[in-house]
């Protein structure tokens, strides 16, 4: 999967909350995989931290600023399929802002519970007022901060809100471990699915 985080959401990973929380939930020693990695800002933290962590990356240009930072990365596509990795292999499995950009997300998510003891999801909260109000007023498909692009040349397939994946969840019978919520430089508890930009949470089988 062609997964780059930055561009696809015009968002920086640096000094965002999320990414802090993510590291917090991840002790060192534990092993991750960063599924979609894009150019590594993430395993970098984690890696730091003596987090055993590796990705799985489809961009040739991504992979190779991976490997300039000392990253192990895999050059594959995860809507071909995880079947190579043994069940529970690594502690957590992370999809940051990876899911609603495959083909398939319920798949693989289950795929991910499979081969990981958590699954850490990060994904686009779009419930967000600002979206809700763009078509509203507009009648189109949102072009706006959140959403930097028109509907012909997305990476987006598919578009959840917080509640959306809830109600994934009560209907898989998976276990929601841990929730929250971000704009770009805090963590949002009043009303999220409404005022949040990102959604996270952490799931178990």
């Amino acid at each position: 999967m062609n997964i780059h985080t930055n561009e696809a959401f015009g968002l920086d990973l640096k000094n965002r909350p999320d990414i802090s929380y993510i590291a917090n939930l991840v002790k060192p020693g534990e092993r991750v995989l960063d599924l979609g990695c894009g150019y590594g800002e993430l395993m970098l933290i984690l890696k730091n931290k003596g987090v055993r962590v590796q990705g799985i990356e489809k961009d040739d240009k991504c992979i190779i600023q991976c490997v300039k930072k000392s990253l192990y990365v895999h050059h594959g596509d995860i809507d071909d399929g995880l079947k190579h990795h043994l069940d529970h292999s690594f502690d957590f499995v992370i999809l940051n802002q990876t899911i609603q950009q495959t083909l398939n997300p319920g798949e693989i998510i289950k795929e991910c519970l499979r081969i990981g003891k958590q699954v850490i999801i990060v994904f686009p909260n779009f419930s967000h007022w600002q979206i809700r109000t763009s078509i509203l007023l507009s009648g189109k498909t949102p072009v706006t901060d959140l959403m930097p692009f028109h509907w012909y040349d997305t990476p987006n397939l598919h578009y959840l809100s917080g509640k959306d994946f809830e109600d994934f969840c009560d209907f898989e019978r998976i276990k929601i471990l841990h929730r929250a919520f971000f704009n770009r430089t805090r963590q949002i508890k009043l009303f999220p699915n409404l005022f949040a930009t990102l959604a996270l949470f952490v799931i178990r089988a």
